[in-house]
């Protein structure tokens, strides 16, 4: 299986399934001399962690990194960061009546004609599961990030039909920890946590939106062509589980208006060239203009329901698929610091890559 690395200079590989022994990861690229704060890479691991409340799956596991290598006296020595979370909670036999069916909007039926053979056992490889790596780089991304003045905020701004219809600017981010479902907006919060547990009754699941922000990116970061930064942080989106859509900036409300009230106009503060508007997300030609970055990323409801579903085994008899096991009824809310850590994944190595373009 090819296709574990992301990134160019700042570049992680994740490896481990869902019910394996371990998950993991190897960072190549971390500049030496970075603080590993330890303390801060676990809480993120928690905001992603299953568990933690009743919208999300019961699964429970503690999700505590171990590094084997590249820190050295609370600091990254600039040599490969090598890490891994153990699995603790697995129920493998859960997944023993799928271990012949295909599951509607699953992997499982694309795996087998790919490689020929599968783990089945909450969908191996392609389970969500994996994204924990993904955190734990994000995480120490992040901390570079931090250091040059770069924060990445995500949250929930809808589900299904419920929609937060306010610009970030509108929002208190500060507050979007404050409840399950990681909406900044109280009163809409409450809203969606109901509108998921009443789904979670009915054993169906729900989708919806988290939207990310990024302040303080240096201008500069991204190329005029193939590496486009707003194209990168497409992929990194559209490569989380369950995401079926991304758009940065205006998007496709952009559409609507003439170019005479979408262009952003520009202007000087204080010696620096800021713009009035920014429909244009913060990129501009592919390259970062200094301005906030923030864009929107779908997700589709997930796929395992706890309800019976008409399918087809590996024979191509027709087949009955039962919802069994521990899942989410609605992704967003443990969604929210996996989209952070592809986000800053992408604006650390574009950071680096841009390092290596001057002499």
């Amino acid at each position: 299986m090819a296709a574990n690395t992301f990134g160019e200079i700042f570049r992680v590989t994740t490896f481990g399934e869902s019910h394996g022994v371990a998950l993991g990861g190897i960072i190549d690229g971390c500049p030496a001399g970075i603080e590993i704060d330890m303390a801060f890479i676990q809480s993120e691991l928690d905001r992603r962690k299953p568990g933690q409340s009743k919208i999300v799956t019961q699964r429970k596991e503690p999700d505590e990194v171990e590094f084997l290598s590249g820190i050295f006296e609370g600091k990254s020595t600039g040599v490969p960061i090598g890490f891994i979370i153990k699995n603790d909670n697995q129920k493998s036999k859960d997944y023993d009546h799928i271990k012949d069916s295909f599951r509607p909007s699953h992997a499982d039926f694309t795996y087998t004609e790919k490689y020929g053979h599968r783990d089945h056992r909450g969908g191996g490889r392609s389970s969500a599961r994996e994204t924990v790596s993904r955190v734990v780089a994000g995480a120490i991304a992040k901390l570079i990030l931090r250091k040059i003045g770069v924060g990445v905020t995500a949250y929930v701004s809808q589900v299904g039909e419920l929609k937060l219809n306010k610009n970030y600017s509108e929002l208190d981010l500060n507050k979007t920890e404050n409840n399950i479902v990681r909406c900044p907006d109280a009163s809409m919060a409450e809203k969606m946590i109901d509108l998921i547990d009443s789904v979670r009754k009915e054993g169906d699941t729900i989708g919806g939106v988290v939207s990310c922000v990024i302040t303080g990116t240096p201008i500069g970061l991204g190329e005029p062509v193939f590496d486009k930064l707003h194209a990168d942080l497409g992929k990194a989106m559209l490569g989380i589980n369950a995401v079926k859509g991304f758009e940065y900036g205006s998007g496709f409300n952009g559409i609507t208006l003439r170019g005479s009230e979408h262009n952003d106009s520009f202007y000087t503060e204080n010696g620096k060239v800021k713009t009035k508007t920014n429909h244009s997300g913060g990129i501009q030609g592919g390259i970062s203009n200094g301005a906030d970055i923030y864009f929107n990323v779908a997700f589709k409801p997930v796929a395992t329901i706890m309800r019976d579903q008409m399918s087809i085994d590996k024979s191509g008899k027709e087949a009955v698929v039962s919802g069994k096991g521990r899942h989410d009824p609605c992704v967003l809310p443990r969604a929210v610091p996996i989209v952070e850590a592809m986000a800053a994944l992408v604006i650390a190595d574009y950071f680096l890559r841009a390092k290596t373009n001057k002499i």
